[in-house]
C-alpha cells in the first residue's frame, strides 16, 4: 500500500493538509472537502463576499459540497434565502426543471433540478453562482443554463478554489488556486 499523499493548502487565514487522491489511471486530485468545517466555511465565505457583486438577488449551488459556502455567504450578505440545485428530483418538488452535468469528481453525468416553485421566485432576477471549486467548469456550465432556463441573469460565478486550468478564467471569482496532480 502506497503512503497517502498530501497538499498544504492556506486560503482565507487558515492552512488545510488535503490528502491527494486518484480520480483516473493519470489524474489525482486533492481533496478538499468544506462540510462540517465551521470554521473554513465561516472565514472563505467572509472573504468570498469581498470579492463579489453587491447587487446580487440571490445566492445559488449545487448540491451538495456547495450548501454550507452558499448558506454562510447568503447571511453575511443579509439575504433571507439562497437556492440549491438538487441531484434528484425529491417528492416535494413541483414540475421541476433540469440539466445534465458532467464533473471531474462526478462519475459519469447527473443532472440538476429545481422546482417550478424556485423558478417562480428566481425569474427575472440576478443570480450568483457559488460551489467550493472550480475544476473544468462542468458544474457551473450546467448552473448557467439551468439559470437560463428559469429566466434569471448570472451575474457572477464564485468558488473558494481555481483547479487546474480554472485558474486562467477571467470570468470567475476565486480565493486561491488548486494544482491537479498525476496519479500515482
Amino acid at each position: 500500500m502506497m503512503e497517502p499523499r498530501w497538499y498544504e493548502l492556506k486560503v482565507a487565514g487558515l492552512t488545510r493538509k488535503l490528502q491527494i487522491l486518484n480520480i483516473s489511471d493519470t489524474m489525482a486530485i486533492a481533496s478538499f472537502v468544506i462540510l462540517g468545517d465551521v470554521e473554513l466555511v465561516d472565514k472563505t465565505a467572509n472573504a468570498l463576499v469581498q470579492k463579489v457583486p453587491k447587487d446580487i438577488d440571490y445566492i445559488l449551488t449545487a448540491e451538495t459540497k456547495g450548501i454550507p459556502l452558499a448558506a454562510e455567504m447568503a447571511k453575511q450578505l443579509g439575504h433571507k434565502r439562497y437556492f440549491v440545485a438538487r441531484k434528484s428530483i425529491k417528492a416535494y418538488m413541483d414540475n421541476p426543471i433540469s440539466v445534465e452535468d458532467n464533473s471531474i469528481t462526478t462519475k459519469g453525468k447527473q443532472k440538476l433540478y429545481l422546482s417550478n416553485s424556485d423558478v417562480q421566485t428566481i425569474k427575472g432576477k440576478r443570480i450568483l453562482l457559488v460551489d467550493d471549486v472550480i475544476s473544468s467548469g462542468g458544474s457551473m456550465r450546467a448552473l448557467c443554463e439551468l439559470m437560463n432556463k428559469a429566466g434569471a441573469k448570472v451575474v457572477g460565478q464564485a468558488a473558494i478554489l481555481a483547479e487546474g486550468e480554472a485558474v486562467n478564467r477571467e470570468d470567475i471569482i476565486y480565493l486561491e488556486r488548486l494544482p491537479l496532480f498525476n496519479a500515482k
